[in-house]
Parts: C-alpha cells; sequence; structure tokens
C-alpha cells in the first residue's frame, strides 16, 4: 500500500497530462462550435464590423471601436493559443508537477503555470492584432495596395520562411526544449504563487521568441481555419517537444519561402 509521501509526486505526474489536455480539447472543441456557428465570421474578426448590432456596442463603449474588437480577438486567439500552443507546454508542467508534486497547492501553482504562458502569448496577440489593424487601413488607404493585398501575404511568408533560419529562433527553441534548466533557475519556493506564474510567463516568451512568425501565417491562411491550426500546431509541437524536431525547422523554412514564391508568380 502506497504512503501518502510517495502517491502526492505520482499523482501530480498523473494530472499534468489531464490539466493540458482538458485544456487543449476544450479549446478545440469551442473553435470547432465557433466555426460551424452562424457568428463563424468573427472568429477571423474580419467582418467584426459589418453588423449594426456590432456597430451599436462599440459606439455604447468608450473607445468602442478598438476596445471591443481587442476584447473580442483577444478571446478567439487565446481559444487558439490553447489548442496549438498549450500542449506543447507539457515537458514543462509535467516537470514542474514533480518539482512541487508533494506541496498542497500543487494544483493550483500548475493552473498558474499554464496562466502565466497564455498571458505571454496574449500580449503578443494584442500586439498583433493592432498591426494587422494598422496593415488593413494602410490598405485600404492605398489603390496600389488594395488593389495588391497579396504582396502582404507573401512578406509575411517570406519572412516566417526565413525566421526559421535565424539564429534568435534556435536560441528561443533551446530554452524551450530545455525545461530543466528553465524551472531550476527559476523556482525557489519562497513565493510559490509568484515564480509559477513567472516560470509560465517566462517559458511562454521564450515560446513567442520561436514559433511568433510562424503564427503570423495564420494571418494569412485564414484566423479561422481550423485546418491550417492543426498543421501549424503539429508543426510547432514537433519543433519544441520531439528529439529529431530541430531538424523539421529548415524544411519548414524552405517551404514558407517556396509558398511565398509561388503567391508572386501566381499574382505577376
Amino acid at each position: 500500500m502506497s504512503t501518502p509521501a510517495a502517491s502526492g509526486p505520482a499523482s501530480s505526474r498523473n494530472s499534468a497530462p489531464v490539466l493540458v489536455g482538458a485544456v487543449a480539447v476544450l479549446a478545440w472543441l469551442a473553435l470547432a462550435a465557433w466555426s460551424a456557428s452562424p457568428y463563424a465570421r468573427y472568429l477571423g474578426h474580419g467582418a467584426w464590423l459589418d453588423d449594426a448590432w456590432f456597430a451599436e456596442l462599440c459606439t455604447a463603449v468608450p473607445r468602442g471601436d478598438v476596445l471591443v474588437p481587442a476584447l473580442l480577438h483577444s478571446a478567439s486567439w487565446l481559444l487558439m493559443i490553447a489548442a496549438m500552443m498549450v500542449p506543447t507546454t507539457l515537458p514543462l508542467v509535467n516537470l514542474f508537477a514533480r518539482v512541487t508534486g508533494r506541496r498542497s497547492d500543487a494544483a493550483s501553482l500548475r493552473a498558474l503555470l499554464v496562466a502565466g504562458y497564455g498571458l505571454s502569448w496574449l500580449i503578443f496577440g494584442l500586439v498583433a492584432h493592432g498591426a494587422d489593424a494598422v496593415l488593413h487601413r494602410a490598405l485600404s488607404s492605398s489603390g496600389w495596395l488594395a488593389a495588391h493585398g497579396w504582396v502582404a501575404g507573401s512578406v509575411v511568408l517570406a519572412g516566417a520562411g526565413a525566421f526559421q533560419f535565424s539564429a534568435l529562433k534556435y536560441q528561443c527553441l533551446e530554452r524551450c526544449r530545455t525545461p530543466f534548466g528553465f524551472i531550476n533557475a527559476r523556482w525557489r519556493g519562497l513565493h510559490p504563487a509568484r515564480e509559477s506564474l513567472r516560470i509560465g510567463f517566462d517559458h511562454g516568451l521564450f515560446c513567442v521568441g520561436c514559433c511568433w512568425a510562424l503564427m503570423l501565417v495564420m494571418f494569412v491562411v485564414g484566423m479561422g481555419s481550423l485546418g491550417w491550426m492543426l498543421v501549424l500546431a503539429l508543426a510547432m509541437a514537433i519543433e519544441k517537444n520531439l528529439p529529431w524536431g530541430r531538424r523539421v525547422s529548415a524544411p519548414l523554412g524552405i517551404g514558407l519561402l517556396g509558398a511565398a514564391a509561388a503567391v508572386v508568380v501566381a499574382n505577376l
């Protein structure tokens, strides 16, 4: 018969995949339901201002034309991150569960870890949303850009492909692939809640550092496309978690550069 002390870490290790899996599955189900609903166009945030009721809501809130779309984008973006990126944190969460498994507050600390990770991606999502809004305004104000919108798409694809060969990509990727050193450098147990949140947030920052260009591809292929979400999620999960994951970075970069070139050729 197992003693309580021995069963604690084991139960923590078993619950970590359940936590990560539950978050990811619920996010995918929510995205699937949203995509199949009459409000699917709001997932892509391209037609939020088309409906009269939405325009009225924006006018009812101070700076609503900026704030309300940003909040809706944040909700859809967080669902995407929960579905695509949270599963890639399983090695980190598993190791953290072993470190904190004997604590009575272990479950809440793991939740804070995942929350910190999501927070870093939320900040990036808001920045990306702002950049996307600026780009759309530039397209609408320029006749040439409006008629050649494919140029922006090809630039994003080419940039994402080139980033796959950058030193920053591999520096951030290595930090993501070594969770032991990452936790060891940040966990002291003196301020457990704050340290847990910081570990998740810092890990998220390095994850943003190695994957931000791939995530921007979603703006090209369609923010509401579940198929492309799954393809990119698998690519990033392989890069981060499998022993041979680094080997796919260069072929993926070549593929993205090829896609950018194909877009240019198709529109010339």
